[in-house]
């Protein structure tokens, strides 16, 4: 089985042609200057970064381990700065570059426990004091479907219970919202709100925002 932690086969191939739809929720932006440093970490190909931008936030850049994804970014806005993740999750910058860090369906993309502590541990290093974490990801559904997709998949690969295999082979993990809360154990969260999203294959399913600052 793939490292959990890394599926860039995945999103350089089928990944590679997925429609993301978790919404930005601008009302917890409001409060930053549209020339604050912005980093969207998975940003794939782009659609919040340029949502970002057409909202008139003049410095958003966006890091993603697929070249496909960044390929497909660049083409549809060639303005916009994109940069392939090597080595995630380590970023090429110094701590407290950013005021703003997003992570959208990201860490469902993670099952790996280390690897999502690895990932925020590395988002807080490059916030700045007082800089905001945006968090959107999946919590646990309770729908048969996915409750025997979880038990299974627990019960073959000693995953922790959300995580399953979708149809097309991607790895994924749903979240109680108590360990979306406890990685984030080291901010401050301010805001949290439940949304409905559709997922990359279609499905509609619960979510979850989170907003948290760096001390």
């Amino acid at each position: 089985m793939e490292d959990l932690g890394n599926q860039v086969a995945y999103w350089d191939s089928v990944g590679a042609t997925k429609t993301f739809t978790h919404p930005v929720n601008l009302e917890w932006l409001a409060g930053v200057r549209r020339n604050g440093r912005i980093l969207d970490y998975g940003c794939g190909y782009g659609r919040v970064m340029a949502e970002l931008s057409d909202q008139g936030f003049s410095d958003v850049s966006g890091v993603d381990p697929s070249p496909a994804l960044i390929s497909r970014g660049h083409q549809l806005r060639p303005e916009l700065r994109f940069e392939v993740l090597d080595c995630p999750p380590a970023l090429a910058y110094a701590s407290a570059s950013f005021d703003v860090v997003l992570l959208f369906a990201v860490l469902t993309c993670i099952a790996d426990d280390d690897a999502q502590r690895a990932l925020i541990a590395e988002l807080t290093r490059v916030l700045a004091p007082g800089g905001l974490l945006y968090v959107s990801d999946m919590v646990l559904q309770d729908d048969e479907r996915n409750r025997g997709r979880y038990n299974a998949y627990a019960r073959q690969f000693g995953t922790p219970y959300g995580v399953f295999a979708a149809d097309d082979g991607v790895v994924c993990r749903h979240h109680d919202i108590t360990e979306l809360r406890s990685l984030l154990k080291d901010l401050d969260l301010i805001e949290e709100r439940r949304i409905g999203v559709t997922t990359m294959n279609g499905h509609q399913s619960k979510a979850v925002q989170l907003l948290a600052r760096k001390p």
